[in-house]
């Protein structure tokens, strides 16, 4: 069983020097997953990042609490790329879908963490549109 670890590992790192397709694709995985830590670090601000809850139940249910608003912000997130680029398509805009492949829903630009937010939801609710949503801020460029 360790020699067909060691064969495995060897294969990979064969596979990976000799292929730049691949070196790619593996370096966009990795910049997908660093991007979702990023998100989780910055939702979890409060404690530095950290866990330090004192029993393992309490840092489970922190654990699911994080997973859970990681998980919103991304859905919501990804709900809304396809809005935007539903619209831009709509608009004349070409988009390929190459490009889309290298767009991560995992970041928090779009999220205010810091300071008092004050909702008024009368003003809010006329806002969204007739799909429920609200609208899309719409750039001249695309990046």
């Amino acid at each position: 069983m360790k020699e067909y670890g060691a064969l495995r590992r060897t294969i990979y790192a064969a596979r990976y020097l000799a292929d730049p397709a691949y070196r790619r694709k593996i370096s966009r995985q990795l910049n997908k997953g660093e991007s979702l830590h990023a998100l989780k670090r910055d939702l979890l601000y409060a404690h530095e990042g950290a866990v330090r809850a004192r029993h393992l139940e309490t840092q489970t249910e922190q654990a699911w609490c994080l997973t859970l608003a990681t998980n919103a912000v991304i859905a919501l997130t990804t709900e809304y790329y396809g809005l935007a680029i539903e619209q831009m398509r709509a608009a004349g805009r070409r988009i390929d879908d190459e490009v889309l492949a290298h767009i991560s829903p995992a970041h928090s630009e779009n999220i205010n963490f810091f300071g008092a937010i004050e909702v008024d939801i009368d003003s809010e609710l006329a806002q969204l549109g007739p799909t429920g949503y609200r609208p899309l801020r719409v750039r001249d460029t695309l990046f």
